[in-house]
């Protein structure tokens, strides 16, 4: 049984032994309830602040937790019944008053909300872009946010550009030492989508056309959209995108934003070759146009890779590059601390838009992520990881060339996804629904793409999945239900 389904049952347990107590009456202790129900202390800890949350229960530091004296239990109980909730009005209105904007946010959404959605129970999750809670350094972040809380001024507003330091950690890991990137060029944002959204409402007016990669990371296409903006998808290849299509689509469109991911490139993997890192740089420069440099993967670098390449933003020194660097896919997806860097009137509209959306964030996880990257476990947990992504990845290839050979194309050792092209004729939607029903989550290929995809895809994710053992018994259920699907 998961974390997730043992908390639930045990609030479930709890809840109806509540029912049975007089208001006031304490409930046993955590020891015994561990020992009761052969849960964790977490668990039980978890359980308690349901059933705190529901009202059901109070809990008093030293003194223990009790049946509080609201509650209102089932007929029959000995306890007044709960009054029926008074029935909603006419909420019909709503939908001609939302009809003026521009068009159900739930569609754009839709993809971003599948690459967040928990698997089922039992399910094998070769979905989701966030490493496994296995993968992650959650001793070091319990204990840089305890020293965080500690510090001095912790608690106090902090600069809306973000803490200095932490602007100054940023400046050296993306520019290097003594590199393009100053202190006073980061903007310190709420992890990587924040940046995104942020970028995308600063550089383009709405309506305007934005170059994009394609495939590409539907969340890019999602924060597009929902900004105004008109995609344009340009090809990528093994080499990254295509910049002779690049030039051409800068020409025919008059775009001043192409944002792209030059490192592991999601979903493909496709790193940028040294030729057309130039080229993009060039090619931008004389359309007069921004890249979004979107880093989200430097961090997932696999033990086996060769040296990486230093990010665009570290070789342009006019202003073109506008970086976004995240710590939140190898720290925790709840440590959502990013930096947005660029110079010059650039910089000064993306501090405008992010005040006006959210005014800062917050101090306490600037200065719980100063406190992890300046652990010297931070460095190690990165290494581990980087071993771990390589283990599961070998896995992963291993039984896809196993169980479903040719479906493998070109990948590299980073990252955390596998781009799998389907036979032509099938249907990519209705293999992620087998899938699913095999008792395995995938994504398909279509929301990956801002037109019609030229062939059926999915993307394959590793790093969610339990142990490189799930990963193989994932692979497995696929070739079940891509032979349900097929025939």
């Amino acid at each position: 049984m998961n974390e997730r389904s043992s908390v639930a049952g045990l609030a479930d347990s709890l809840r109806r032994e509540v029912e049975r107590y007089p208001e006031g009456r304490k409930l046993p202790s955590s020891r015994v309830l561990m020992e009761r129900h052969q849960v964790s202390p977490g668990t039980v800890s978890r359980a308690i602040a349901v059933l705190v949350a529901e009202g059901l229960v109070v809990s008093r530091p030293g003194a223990g937790v009790f049946r509080a004296a609201a509650f209102a239990g089932a007929p029959g109980a000995g306890v007044p019944a709960v009054p029926a909730a008074a029935r909603p009005g006419d909420l019909s209105w709503q939908e001609v008053a939302l009809s003026a904007g521009t068009g159900p946010r739930d569609l754009l959404a839709d993809p971003v909300f599948a690459t967040l959605r928990v698997p089922p129970p039992g399910v094998v999750d070769l979905n989701s872009g966030y490493p496994h809670a296995s993968l992650l350094p959650e001793r070091l972040l319990a204990a840089a946010l305890g020293r965080a809380g500690r510090r001095p001024g912790a608690w106090e507003r902090p600069p809306t550009d973000g803490l200095t330091e932490l602007r100054g950690w940023f400046a050296r890991d993306i520019g290097g030492h003594g590199g393009p990137i100053a202190t006073g060029d980061v903007l310190i944002t709420s992890g990587g989508q924040g940046g995104l959204t942020v970028a995308m409402r600063s550089l383009a007016a709405p309506g305007a056309p934005v170059l994009v990669e394609s495939p590409t990371y539907s969340g890019i296409l999602a924060v597009v959209r929902a900004a105004g903006l008109r995609p344009v998808p340009v090809p990528v290849d093994a080499d990254g995108v295509r910049t002779d299509l690049l030039a051409d689509a800068f020409a025919a469109t008059g775009a001043r934003v192409f944002v792209c991911q030059p490192l592991f490139q999601n979903p493909t993997g496709a790193v940028l070759s040294p030729e057309r890192r130039a080229e993009v740089l060039r090619i931008a420069r004389t359309a007069g146009a921004f890249v979004v440099e979107d880093d989200f993967s430097r961090l997932l670098v696999h033990a086996d890779a060769p040296a990486l390449p230093r990010p665009l933003a570290a070789e342009d020194r006019d202003g073109v590059v506008v970086h976004l660097r995240s710590l939140t896919k190898a720290a925790s997806p709840n440590l959502r601390v990013g930096a947005l860097t660029a110079r010059g009137p650039a910089l000064a509209r993306l501090r405008a838009t992010q005040v006006v959306d959210s005014f800062f964030v917050p101090r306490p996880l600037q200065e719980a992520t100063l406190e992890l990257v300046a652990d010297p476990g931070w460095a190690r947990h990165l290494r581990a990881l980087g071993t771990e992504l390589r283990d599961r990845r070998t896995a992963a290839v291993a039984a896809l060339r196993r169980e479903l050979p040719g479906v493998l194309g070109a990948y590299r050792p980073g990252g955390y996804h596998l781009w799998l092209r389907l036979p032509d004729g099938v249907d990519d939607g209705a293999l992620t629904a087998a899938a699913l029903r095999a008792g395995v989550q995938v994504s398909p290929g279509r929301p990956y793409h801002a037109a019609e995809p030229p062939a059926p895809h999915l993307r394959l994710s590793y790093a969610a999945a339990e142990s490189s053992a799930q990963v193989v018994e994932g692979v497995h259920r696929l070739r079940l239900a891509f032979e349900e699907v097929t025939g």
